[in-house]
């Protein structure tokens, strides 16, 4: 692999990050309507961006057979990510949201093992179970009206990391991006369509707008960040991911003034520091090679 795909890589994964940073934001933005409402809303402007470039590039939407199962699987999974990541967004502080989504590099490790057949070295096998305790640190079990909005948090964090994985494997059998982010929009659409009908609510125009924004901040980072694991191994990259973080905190704070706790903070902190340290041992282990 070329020096120079790790740096595309890790550029995609900064604007994506911005990108998801901003998503959260107008997801929160879009106020009291359903949660799914707002998936819908925003993995139906994802399709029509991911629809209009396969079209101008003249991409086959044909997926080979040994692809199939990774395309539906990151389908299935992120749509489940999506689901749980928007609860929480609307129930936490976007920082205390977006760091339990940060979890995906994380799982992303564990779930290269079963996919990718990608060997868990011992160190990172540290910064797993280290980024977990972190987790627990912004989840707080203990019964208090946070703990499941953050569990539910955790787990989309989860579902992104199973769904990341899966993008890796369709990318290396040839798989366009645009391709894989136009089956999630379409299949999270149609997932989330009868739901929405059910309870709908009809949004006044500033939620309308904030919608569509979402759903315009949401089809730039996934396809930033389809584009980057295209370009190099989550274990490599995915470092960079935690800037969303940083991009939410600040938004968070300005916009609605959130704060995070100490908890969530050395949970931050353990969280990020385990994330340099696998970082740090890959690009070691990628020189020494």
């Amino acid at each position: 692999m070329k020096k120079n795909d790790h740096v595309k890589g890790a550029l995609c994964i900064l604007c994506s990050a911005l990108c998801f940073g901003c998503m959260s934001a107008c997801v929160r933005l879009a106020g009291d309507l359903p949660t799914i409402e707002k998936a819908f809303f925003r993995n139906f402007v994802a399709a029509l961006v991911a629809a209009f470039i396969v079209c101008w590039d003249r991409l086959p939407l044909r997926v080979d057979r040994e692809n199939r199962l990774y395309v539906a699987l990151r389908c299935v999974f992120g749509t489940c990510g999506l689901l749980f990541n928007f609860y929480a967004i609307d129930r936490l502080n976007l920082a205390d949201a977006n760091m339990l989504n940060k979890l995906s590099p994380f799982f992303a490790i564990i779930f290269s093992y079963f996919v990718l057949k990608e060997r868990v070295k011992p160190i990172q096998a540290v910064a797993v179970m280290g980024a977990f305790c972190g987790a627990l640190l912004i989840i707080k079990p203990g019964g208090s009206l946070q703990s499941f909005p953050a569990l539910l948090g955790f787990f989309g964090g989860m579902g992104a990391g199973m769904a990341y994985t899966c993008v890796r494997k369709a990318s290396m059998g040839g798989v366009a991006g645009p391709v894989i982010v136009l089956y999630f929009s379409v299949f999270s659409c149609l997932f989330t369509m009868p739901f929405s009908l059910m309870n709908f609510v009809v949004p006044t125009v500033r939620q309308i707008v904030m919608l569509l924004l979402c759903g315009a901040f949401s089809a730039g980072g996934q396809f930033a960040i389809t584009a980057a694991y295209g370009f190099a191994p989550a274990k490599e990259i995915s470092v960079f991911d935690y800037s969303q973080v940083i991009f939410s905190a600040i938004i968070g704070f300005f916009l609605f003034e959130q704060v995070p706790d100490v908890l969530s903070f050395l949970g931050y902190v353990l969280i990020i520091s385990m994330g340099v340290m696998n970082f740090l041992y890959n690009k070691k282990q990628s020189e020494n090679t």
